[in-house]
């Protein structure tokens, strides 16, 4: 692995985004459908914690859902995230979720 690859390349992670009723005043609520390991997000939810991704913390109305990607991709590239170890791939390794398939995001 050279310094710019990382544990997440060539991999597709699907995340859903839920826009309460205040957005976008307040901000959504992001989740991994696909597991992932990942400083900011929490391993038995997929649920990115706010407290520890600051874009969230500081929502700004302006901000829109290609921004919290774009800051996702970021943070994956970050020295702390970069090299580590991912859950193995596969269908019995998703988050299942009742309300339906997620939107995909290739990263």
């Amino acid at each position: 692995m050279n310094e710019y690859q990382t544990a997440y390349e060539g991999k597709i992670f699907q995340l859903k985004l839920f826009c309460g009723k205040e957005y976008p005043e307040s901000p959504p609520t992001v989740r991994f459908q696909t597991r992932i390991n990942m400083a900011c997000v929490n391993p038995e939810t997929g649920v990115v914690e706010p407290s520890l991704f600051p874009m969230l913390t500081n929502w700004r109305r302006e901000y829109t859902m290609e921004d919290i990607l774009v800051k996702l991709k970021k943070e994956m590239m970050t020295s702390h995230n970069r090299k580590l170890a991912q859950p193995p791939e596969g269908n019995e390794e998703a988050r299942a979720d009742p309300k339906g398939p997620a939107k995909c995001c290739v990263m």
